[in-house]
């Protein structure tokens, strides 16, 4: 049975004191006072009855993309919804279904191992299917929201469920309608994806069109696998395991600049790495504005900028949201005198 095939029978919550430190992919202490885990669609009745009270909810999936305070009294939802189904297979694509609380980066393998290629771009990135068409998330040429068919989630406020197409969930780059929305609006329950057929290799992104599992291969030997390899190897390479260091993966968004701001900032940096955008406009790279602006590897206090990936702040052990904020805020500040651009952050930020 899909996730989505049944109506929700109200139950009552059970409510646990838990520290999140080790349930954010930052590593900071966070005592949080009433957090429920969402394992039935039951629950959603309970929830919505609370937020009709007034009291907002924080919604987690594998938060891998908050900064938590050292102290949450607010209630805190753990989605924990489970489960994989292929929908329907048709003539261009494969329709798939999972819940919101599968784990992305197996959610990726699952759909490789069961022959639905199209997502291995985006392996290894951190956090929760249902948490993954809120960002957008995107790498090394493709974006999510080229691959979602629909979402389902349940409107907190109004007690029902809806379902938004592609279109109504108002995708850009890394944002979407659920980040417009007030806290807690929305619980994402399970997501649908079309998966194209035939299978085509994205691989003009740089670093992964250098690899060797894609630059020694013909056409006809590169397959989605060896693209899923790559991408893990890059991103290992790359990128800090939370699991070892504290860290959000990319803490900035690449800012994206008229062609006319670019042609002045490449007059007076020629070395500015840079990419064309379909509307014309530029998308800056926000790891080489804060390298060049001497940040990669600086470290203040516990926090500190990754030494191999500038995009990346960590926290190295006893930071607080505090700490990283500051340092984002520096950098921000930095980046902005230097190059006259300005940074966005991109985990959400929960006070």
């Amino acid at each position: 049975m899909s996730i989505q095939d049944r109506s929700p029978h109200p139950t009552t919550l059970d409510f646990q004191h838990v520290n999140l430190q080790s349930h954010n992919t930052l590593g900071l202490a966070c005592q949080a006072s009433r957090v429920v885990d969402l394992v039935d669609l039951d629950q959603l009745p309970a929830i919505s009855q609370i937020a009709q009270q007034g009291q907002q909810w924080i919604v987690l999936g594998g938060a891998s993309n908050v900064v938590l305070p050292a102290q949450l009294d607010r209630p805190v939802l753990r989605v924990a919804l489970r489960g994989i189904k292929l929908i329907a297979e048709e003539a261009d694509a494969w329709i798939v279904e999972a819940a919101a609380g599968e784990n992305w980066h197996e959610f990726v393998l699952h759909c490789l191992q069961q022959g639905w290629p199209g997502l291995e771009n985006l392996a290894l990135i951190p956090g929760s299917v249902g948490a993954a068409p809120v960002q957008n998330i995107g790498a090394y040429g493709v974006e999510l929201d080229t691959r979602i068919e629909s979402v389902r989630a349940w409107h907190v406020l109004d007690g029902c469920f809806v379902t938004l197409s592609a279109q109504a969930c108002s995708f850009a780059y890394r944002d979407s309608v659920f980040k417009h929305s007030a806290a807690g609006t929305w619980v994402i329950v399970s997501v649908q994806f079309r998966l194209p057929k035939p299978w085509i290799a994205t691989t003009h992104y740089p670093d992964l069109a250098r690899h060797p599992f894609v630059s020694n291969l013909s056409s006809e030997e590169l397959n989605a696998s060896r693209v899923f390899e790559a991408v893990c190897q890059i991103r290992q390479t790359k990128l800090p395991d939370p699991k070892v260091l504290g860290n959000v993966g990319s803490f900035f968004k690449n800012p994206v600049v008229s062609a006319e701001r670019f042609a002045s900032l490449r007059q007076a940096f020629p070395d500015v790495v840079a990419y064309p955008q379909d509307d014309g406009q530029v998308k800056l790279a926000a790891a080489w504005l804060i390298d060049r602006a001497g940040w990669k590897g600086q470290r203040r206090g516990c926090a500190g900028v990754h030494d191999r990936q500038a995009l990346v702040l960590i926290n190295e052990g006893g930071a607080s949201a505090d700490d990283i904020l500051g340092l984002a805020a520096a950098v921000i500040a930095s980046v902005e005198d230097r190059y006259g651009v300005q940074l966005e952050i991109e985990p959400t930020v929960v006070l």
